[in-house]
């Protein structure tokens, strides 16, 4: 037999030498002993990396989805990431508004500059609309965010929309502390916690049947801090309200609201100026302002990590309709 070394011989135990010292090094560094450290992500990396594959698992396994967009900071969040998640194409679906009619000019500005700069369809659903017909009756108090469920509803159905991507945090809510990543909608929109899935090593399961839907939620496990933090890094734009601005406003509920025309005070309520901004933008009748001088994204970091009180919590009075306001409002096919 011959003992000669082939070229064949030298390539492969050259390689073999190349392997072994590729998988010495590997777990050397994963040992935490000699050679390199394994890079490890960021805490925002992380999250990032996390929503930014929902967004893409949810457009390969579902038909025709769609992200809700209100030109607030969460649903901005959201679409940046979409926009990373697809770069160098474009979102590859629409974005859906529920415009309750007393939402701020400065937002719905800005959601209509956002939608004409990327190129994007945006599908309205209007409760003035919906009011108008007599398909919906004015609340007592004035305020409309609890009547956008039938609105949204109705948009899901006629556009055939079997997955809606939503900026809800675990966060803000108990109700939404609850929520799946992907969160399955009966045939009626209405929300179950008893009938949602087991979401174990990020495996998620979008099953559902004719009539069903389901609600996407990528940025669950973020905190308001790490969207501003997001926001800080990214160099993404928001509305001006979001930062400090003078504004006339008037204290109701241990909350100063806006004078508007959808939110005037009453005979006992005196209206001053004061240097305020909003933490959430819903409804201008019942989100109220926050006293602050952050006029810059870094101001507002700092502000949101000294705060002891969620966003919701401290702004939005629709939420303080009972201890369970929000998680009602989902069972009835709200966001």
């Amino acid at each position: 037999m011959s003992t000669q070394t082939t070229s064949e011989d030298l390539e492969l135990n050259q390689l073999q030498s190349e392997t072994e010292e590729s998988a010495a090094a590997w777990r050397a560094s994963r040992s935490g002993h000699g050679g390199s450290s394994v890079e490890r992500l960021s805490s925002l990396d992380t999250l990032e990396s996390e929503a930014i594959h929902i967004i893409r698992e949810v457009v390969a396994e579902f038909e025709k989805p769609a992200l809700l967009f209100s030109g607030g900071k969460d649903s901005v969040v959201m679409l940046h990431l979409a926009t990373k998640a697809f770069w160098p194409g474009k979102v590859p679906f629409p974005v859906l508004h529920v415009d309750t009619g007393h939402n701020f000019p400065e937002v719905i500005d800005f959601r209509d500059r956002t939608v004409e700069r990327l190129g994007l369809k945006l599908v309205v659903g209007s409760v003035q609309e919906f009011i108008d017909r007599g398909e919906l009756a004015e609340r007592a108090d004035g305020t409309r965010n609890p009547l956008q469920t039938v609105p949204l509803l109705d948009a899901i159905q006629k556009n055939k929309f079997d997955a809606v991507f939503g900026g809800g945090r675990r966060d803000e809510d108990k109700a939404r502390a609850k929520e799946r990543i992907l969160s399955l909608r009966d045939e009626f929109g209405q929300w179950d916690p008893r009938n949602q899935r087991p979401e174990l090593w990020n495996l998620y399961n979008g099953r559902h049947t004719v009539g069903q839907h389901v609600r996407a939620f990528p940025i669950s496990n973020w905190t308001e801090l790490d969207i501003w933090r997001y926001i800080e890094r990214e160099n993404i734009e928001l509305p001006s309200l979001y930062y400090a601005h003078e504004r006339e406003v008037f204290a109701r509920d241990g909350m100063w609201r806006a004078v508007g025309e959808v939110s005037q005070p009453l005979p006992h309520e005196d209206v001053i100026t004061k240097l305020v901004r909003y933490r959430t933008v819903g409804d201008m009748s019942c989100t109220g302002a926050v006293e602050s001088d952050a006029r810059t994204v870094a101001d507002v970091v700092v502000e949101v990590a000294a705060s002891t009180l969620t966003e919701r919590g401290a702004t939005r009075a629709d939420d303080r309709i009972s201890e369970a306001a929000m998680e009602d409002r989902k069972k009835d096919g709200y966001f």
